[in-house]
């Protein structure tokens, strides 16, 4: 059975706490404009820091989400130096998405050429070669979006990407990678789960957010 309501209905919750919680998760996604607002709105005290950076970062992350990825490489290295040789995964990840954009063009040569020069490195370690040779099969489909390998060329897959750049790009800040809402979230989970193993006990079952939100 799950939790009883009345366990966590009258716990009380302060207003700042909530406040700072949205004001995190609006500043971890780079929306300025509703962070101004929300700030007018509610008083909430104003981050010191709150703006740093935050156009910068923005620019990144959807120059990544777009396809653009040399353009973010690029204002990823003027904002944080050397983070991407120091994270050899996120760097294969951009340069993948550079590689997609000329396969869906259809720049099969250049592609090719881009793939043996900035992927082909990648090769010589044995995690990435599963991803490389992937990557490399696009260019055998004359419909490429039609290929096994399609999610290579999702929004789904450039998200992910561009979100794991924010995430570095903030760590490297020294700021949080994760939002409060986020961690919150993982942490009820873990909970939760711990809750419905606990031995000997009728436990609530497996903690779903989806389900939460729906109650």
């Amino acid at each position: 059975m799950d939790l009883d309501p009345r366990q966590y209905e009258n716990v009380a919750i302060n207003d700042n706490d909530i406040h700072s919680i949205v004001l995190s998760y609006l500043i971890h996604n780079c929306y300025k404009e509703s962070v101004e607002s929300f700030i007018t709105s509610t008083g909430t005290k104003q981050p010191s820091d709150y703006l740093e950076d935050m156009d910068k970062r923005k620019r990144i992350f959807h120059f990544a989400l777009e396809g653009n990825a040399l353009k973010a490489i690029e204002l990823t290295e003027q904002l944080a130096q050397d983070i991407l040789e120091k994270n050899k995964d996120l760097q294969f990840d951009l340069l993948s998405l550079h590689f997609v954009e000329l396969v869906c063009s259809r720049k099969c040569t250049e592609a090719l050429e881009f793939a043996q020069t900035k992927l082909g490195p990648f090769g010589k370690e044995p995690k990435y070669m599963e991803k490389l040779e992937d990557f490399m099969a696009l260019l055998a489909y004359k419909d490429p979006e039609k290929s096994p390998m399609f999610h290579l060329l999702s929004l789904e897959y450039r998200q992910q990407v561009a979100d794991s750049l924010n995430r570095a790009i903030l760590a490297h800040l020294n700021l949080p990678r994760y939002t409060a809402m986020e961690r919150l979230i993982q942490q009820t989970t873990v909970v939760r789960q711990c809750l419905s193993q606990e031995p000997g006990k009728d436990g609530p079952p497996p903690f779903s957010l989806k389900d939460f939100l729906k109650s």
